[in-house]
């Protein structure tokens, strides 16, 4: 369970990350392109850690696939970008890709 939340935590820095780069401007405004260097250095250590116990292609699964989703989140909420029909279906598909990992995959390991 623990390295579960440190794969969690990993994402919401990840996104922190990636949002704070839309906010960068291409790295023309300081604070977010802070928030990328830390963003992204913070969630690449924990990863590490996370890949001490999970594969490789599970972790990555799962981080990309959370990921994707909370930064469409983000994205909408700071950036008013919104999601078509088919962006939304291609997101759910996501979340039901990870609950299948989660609950039936003996790669995952619980």
């Amino acid at each position: 369970m623990k390295t579960y939340v440190i794969l969690l935590v990993a994402v919401l820095f990840e996104t922190l990350a990636t949002t704070s780069l839309q906010a960068s401007q291409q790295f023309t405004r300081l604070w977010p392109s802070l928030g990328v260097v830390l963003g992204l250095g913070t969630a690449l250590y924990l990863l590490t850690l996370v890949l001490r116990v999970l594969p490789l292609g599970i972790t990555y699964a799962l981080w990309s696939g959370i990921g994707i989703v909370l930064t469409a989140i983000t994205g909408r909420l700071f950036f008013g970008q919104k999601l078509d029909l088919a962006g939304m279906i291609g997101l759910a598909l996501i979340i039901g890709g990870i609950v299948v990992i989660n609950l039936f995959s003996k790669s995952a390991t619980h």
